[in-house]
């Protein structure tokens, strides 16, 4: 009954969702993820708009945690390369929890079912700690390329004669 729920405010919900998530960008950036709607324009902007949608659907079909892995992979590489700490890069995941209990308030108040709200926040919680495991795993790849360029530098100077 949940899903079905959740499924019937969809769209009210992800826009909601992705209107939180551009507002954790800085104010001129969330100014520019609203107003560019093109993929090649604006590629955050898409990115954040198709994770949230592949995030919810796969949400409402109750997949496993490689499935969000697959949906959150695109943004979480761009949030690994931005000044976002490990929280921040991540928690835009626990707003979708808070837009369903904002969204639902009237219903959990008139005596929701809280098992499959408990339920769907679990769910919630594994796609965060998926994020978590990519963000991570990007960011090694960051500095695993950032000791390349500076080996690279060094060795490069030192057969040129260069001062370090």
């Amino acid at each position: 009954m949940l899903k079905e729920l959740l499924s019937n405010k969809k769209s009210i919900i992800l826009d909601r969702w992705i209107q939180s998530i551009d507002n954790s960008y800085p104010v001129e950036t969330t100014k520019f993820l609203k107003s560019q709607k093109d993929r090649f324009s604006n590629p955050v902007g898409y990115s954040i708009t198709n994770c949230a949608e592949n995030l919810f659907n796969e949400l409402l079909s109750s997949r496993s945690i490689q499935n969000y892995k697959a949906s959150l992979s695109d943004l979480i590489k761009i949030r690994a390369v931005q000044e976002f700490s490990p929280s921040q890069a991540i928690g835009f995941i626990f707003l979708l929890k808070q837009t369903i209990h904002n969204e639902l308030e009237s219903e959990i108040k008139a005596g929701m079912d809280s098992k499959e709200l408990m339920e769907i926040d679990s769910s919630i919680d594994e796609m965060a700690l998926a994020a978590f495991d990519l963000y991570m795993d990007a960011r090694e790849k960051i500095f695993q390329i950032r000791v390349k360029e500076l080996k690279a530098r060094l060795l490069f100077n030192e057969m040129n004669g260069a001062p370090e």
